[in-house]
C-alpha cells in the first residue's frame, strides 16, 4: 500500500512557517530600526532637555580627557628616561591620534621640561626614581585598564562612537600587549 503524500497548501497561498519565519524578521527589524539610540536623524540625541551635553557627547569628551592624560603617562616617561624614546614614540603617537578622535586638542611632542617625571607612574615613595622597567609596567597597566574601561563603556553608547570606543580600546590592549612583551 503506498504511503499518502500530506495535503499540499495550494500555490498562491503562503505556508504556515513562511508566515511565522516573516513575523519573526519583521521583529527583529522593528528592533534595529533608528531611534534615540541611532547616530543619525533628527539630534534629539546631541542635547537633552535644558541644553546640556548628551550621552554621546560626555562620553566622547571623557574618552579624549582618558586618552589625554594617558599621553602626559607616555610624555613623563619620556622625560624620566629618553633611553625609551625609540620603543614608546610610536605607542604616544597613537594616543595622539586617539584624542584627535574623539575630538580633543593634540598634544604637542614631549620635551624635557613640558613633562613632570613625578605623574609617570605610580611609585611608593615620591623622592625615589622610578626604573624604565617599573615606568614602563605603569604604562601597561594604564593602557589596560583604560581599555577595559572603554570595552565596557561602548555597551552605553550609539552606533559610530561605540565602533570608535571598540577600535580605541583594542589599540590600548595591543598598546598593553607591547609594553609588556617588550619588557620581558
Amino acid at each position: 500500500m503506498p504511503f499518502p503524500l500530506p495535503p499540499r497548501a495550494p500555490s498562491g497561498l503562503p505556508r504556515r512557517r513562511t508566515l511565522l519565519a516573516s513575523a519573526a524578521g519583521a521583529a527583529l527589524l522593528a528592533g534595529c530600526s533608528s531611534g534615540p539610540r541611532d547616530s543619525g536623524g533628527s539630534g534629539k540625541e546631541e542635547e537633552s532637555a535644558g541644553g546640556s551635553p548628551s550621552v554621546t557627547e560626555r562620553a566622547r569628551a571623557r574618552a579624549a580627557r582618558e586618552s589625554h592624560a594617558l599621553v602626559g603617562r607616555y610624555d613623563a616617561v619620556l622625560a624620566a628616561h629618553p633611553a625609551l624614546t625609540e620603543r614608546l614614540t610610536p605607542l604616544r603617537a597613537e594616543v595622539v591620534r586617539h584624542v584627535e578622535a574623539f575630538g580633543g586638542t593634540p598634544t604637542a611632542s614631549p620635551t624635557p621640561s613640558s613633562a613632570a617625571p613625578s605623574s609617570s607612574a605610580p611609585s611608593p615613595s615620591s623622592s625615589a626614581p622610578v626604573s624604565a622597567k617599573d615606568a614602563v609596567a605603569a604604562l601597561a597597566a594604564a593602557e589596560r585598564r583604560l581599555a577595559d574601561s572603554r570595552a565596557a563603556a561602548l555597551l552605553d553608547v550609539p552606533g559610530e562612537l561605540a565602533r570608535l570606543l571598540a577600535s580605541v580600546a583594542a589599540a590600548g590592549a595591543a598598546h598593553a600587549y607591547l609594553l609588556t612583551e617588550g619588557a620581558r
